[in-house]
């Protein structure tokens, strides 16, 4: 997918997430995209906003929602992901307008998802390139997806990554190698704010080597 952001696009993702919480939470409004915004925003993208209480340069998770797949126009769906971040993540409890000085946002524009194809489903380990892809598993009405950035944050190998799917999409950690369980990736430009309100970094990680420059960054905050 030849798909870029310009550091500028990046940069308003982030934004518009933040200020599309802050005002939800302010007035219970859903806000719309600016206007004048450029084409690449408003193509339809999967997109899914993460929200990090951040204490002391550490991260803890504080919600997360997305769209896996391009059904809305990337402004839009950012807007759409980010308040259903807030308010309705049922790991959490809503969040407060005294916590958004206190929480940073991270925007992830995925690549359409694409089913991987394999001859024995003990082969699906070779086919994940952890801090590249992402996995989405599917089998029957159970579904989960895991962003790219989880495995590395963890420090799972292939295996334990495809174990850790399956148990977000409430199977048993060896699903995978079931046959008619089908195992979907994708990967995405990740867009970190590294403080509340503070500077923006983007990363994209189907390129070589992109997750360690984003942890190099990190860790020098």
């Amino acid at each position: 997918m030849s798909f870029k952001l310009t550091e500028e696009e990046a940069a308003l993702l982030v934004k518009l997430a933040r200020r599309a919480v802050e005002r939800n939470l302010k007035d219970g409004v859903i806000i719309s995209p600016p206007d004048g915004i450029s084409e690449n925003l408003q193509e339809p993208r999967g997109v899914f906003v993460t929200i990090n209480a951040i204490k002391n340069k550490t991260r803890r998770l504080r919600g997360c929602i997305g769209f896996p797949y391009p059904i809305y126009p990337l402004a839009r769906a950012v807007i759409e992901a980010a308040v259903e971040s807030a308010t309705r993540d049922p790991r959490f409890p809503p969040l407060s307008i005294s916590e958004l000085d206190h929480v940073v946002f991270e925007v992830s524009v995925l690549t359409p998802p694409e089913l991987i194809k394999v001859s024995s489903p003990r082969d699906y380990p070779s086919k994940v390139k952890i801090g590249v892809d992402g996995l989405i598993v599917e089998r029957g009405f159970n579904k989960g997806l895991l962003l790219p950035q989880v495995p590395v944050e963890w420090g799972w190998d292939s295996e334990e990554f495809l174990c850790q799917c399956c148990i977000k999409a409430g199977l048993t950690p060896d699903c995978w190698v079931l046959q008619g369980t089908k195992i979907y990736k994708f990967s995405c430009i990740l867009v970190i704010e590294l403080e509340p309100n503070g500077r923006i970094v983007s990363v994209d990680l189907r390129e070589e080597g992109g997750f360690k420059r984003l942890k190099e960054i990190l860790e020098t905050e």
